[in-house]
């Protein structure tokens, strides 16, 4: 089966002097694979993000995205290839406060450097999908709730139909009931990409096909 992440020998730390190093000796995920990322706070998630979406380098070893190695872009050409094919979800959302939710949806077109009406069927989708309203769409994103700055931040991962999401910590602020249905709604609506889900609450594999504990990876010994 293709691989949507294949990862051998990688070893990463932030500088010499860095007590933290990242090293994962064999890990792949398939194409369509929905995947749950487990890691307590400072086991490493952020720094692993940040490499397989390109924003960080400067590591040895292997690290192919989507058949893509990252090694082989220059930093301009892995900002166009995320902005492409990965769609991330961030634990704070990320939106622009003085733009409303189309706008904010609409920046990832614009940084993929494609016009918003070539997607304006799939846009219509995804909004339908996630119960977004043309009276949501035009408010600003400063004056949503918790939930809807979520939804919007769905559609804007989901917009340029990535094949890979990434999920960092998206459900820390919600209780059990809206953390479950959110869960359910992005895996619904993501049907067709490769999901890496990561959190540092086990309970939530249950939602998942596979799911990883990042110090196993690692080959380090859960304590």
């Amino acid at each position: 089966m293709e691989l949507a992440i294949n990862v051998t020998d990688l070893n990463f730390s932030w500088n010499k002097n860095s007590s933290f190093c990242l090293s994962i000796a064999d890990w792949q995920v398939s194409c369509g694979q929905k995947v749950f990322l487990y890691g307590q706070s400072g086991s490493g998630k952020s720094t692993l993000l940040n490499l397989l979406s390109g924003v960080v380098a400067g590591y040895s070893g292997e690290l192919r995205v989507l058949q893509q190695d990252l090694t082989a872009l220059s930093g301009a050409q892995r900002d166009s290839f995320r902005a492409k094919n990965i769609g991330i979800i961030f634990q704070q959302f990320n939106l622009l406060p003085y733009l409303n939710g189309l706008q904010n949806i609409q920046l990832a077109q614009y940084f993929a450097s494609r016009s918003s009406s070539q997607n304006k069927q799939l846009l219509g989708q995804i909004t339908e999908k996630l119960q977004l309203s043309k009276v949501l769409l035009n408010q600003s994103a400063g004056t949503m709730s918790v939930g809807q700055q979520q939804r919007i931040a769905v559609a804007r991962a989901l917009i340029n139909q990535p094949k890979l999401i990434i999920a960092d910590e998206p459900t820390s602020a919600l209780d059990s009931e809206l953390r479950d249905q959110f869960i359910e709604l992005l895996l619904s609506v993501a049907s067709e990409s490769t999901v890496i889900f990561v959190s540092h609450d086990k309970g939530l594999a249950t939602h998942f096909e596979v799911s990883y504990d990042l110090a196993a990876l690692q080959g380090v010994k859960s304590l």
